[in-house]
């Protein structure tokens, strides 16, 4: 007879799953499977603050509801939740954080949201447009997105992120987004991304509609936009001044850790800054 562990209390029925009087399941697995087990157990259960373990989600049934999508692979759902401090906690192997879908759906939310902006405001020149799209696909915008989604609710977090409240950080809450979009992709195809995309964001487009670019500055933006990258502030180094007191043009480079993303003239050092952020924006988004 082969040598058994069990995860609860072992079974001798035919079966090896019972549920006894309790209501309690209790499952039998041969002895090499016993740490998988547990592992699998361990990954879809939480305790609550009187002790009792439960099932950790049914499947992210409300979130998908909230999406108003669902998925055909929903592993790909699970992954694009799942927080690298989770992962990390998984001494298997086996879970894989959400670092790379947050990759991919940076670059396909940038994509529909330049595509967007060139179709819905045609008379808008390329600085306006940038900044536009920096405030779109900020930390701050993601974030307003998941919260509307109750997003944090379903990430899957290590204990330690957990214990910091992790589900309510605007970082990890873009982070998420931008993996749900993803995955989306990924599972449905371009389209259902940018339907997803231009319905989450399509408050944030009328009020650029009603009211036009925000009045904040371009260094503001770039500020939150590298902020949101987990990126240094970014630095403003006067290169030289040319031209008599009166009509002086000063030449400004912005850098972000130590990088050179822009430089440009202006009659005053703050003008000057200020259209080298512009610079950069434009670079970067």
């Amino acid at each position: 007879m082969s040598r058994r562990a069990s995860c609860g209390v072992c079974s001798h029925n035919i079966f090896p799953l019972t549920v006894n009087g309790l209501g309690e399941v209790r499952i039998s697995v041969r002895g090499e499977d016993a740490d998988e087990a547990r592992r699998i157990i361990d990954s879809h259960r939480t305790e609550l603050s009187n002790g009792q373990l439960v099932r950790l989600r049914d499947e992210f049934e409300t979130l998908q509801t909230a999406i108003a999508y669902r998925f055909r692979d929903r592993g790909l759902l699970e992954h694009a939740m799942t927080h690298t401090s989770r992962a990390n906690e998984d001494v298997s192997g086996g879970v894989v954080d959400n670092e790379s879908l947050e990759f991919l759906g940076d670059a396909v939310l940038g994509f529909v949201v330049a595509d967007l902006l060139f179709r819905e405001f045609p008379d808008c020149d390329e600085g306006e447009k940038s900044k536009m799209k920096a405030m779109l696909v900020s930390t701050a915008t993601l974030a307003r997105v998941a919260e509307r989604l109750g997003l944090g609710d379903h990430l899957l977090l290590g204990r330690g992120e957990e214990k910091t409240g992790g589900r309510r950080k605007q970082a990890l809450l873009a982070d998420g987004c931008e993996a749900l979009i993803a995955a989306m992709y990924l599972d449905g195809g371009i389209e259902h991304a940018r339907a997803f995309i231009v319905r989450e964001l399509g408050g944030f487009i009328e009020d650029l509609r009603r009211d036009g670019v925000s009045a904040q500055d371009y260094k503001s933006t770039l500020q939150e936009l590298v902020q949101g990258r987990n990126r240094p502030l970014p630095e403003y180094r006067v290169i030289g001044a040319a031209g008599p007191d009166h009509q002086k043009l000063f030449d400004v480079e912005v850098l972000v850790a130590g990088e050179s993303l822009a430089r440009a003239t202006g009659p005053s050092k703050k003008e000057a800054e200020q259209e080298a952020a512009r610079l950069a924006l434009s670079r970067l988004v």
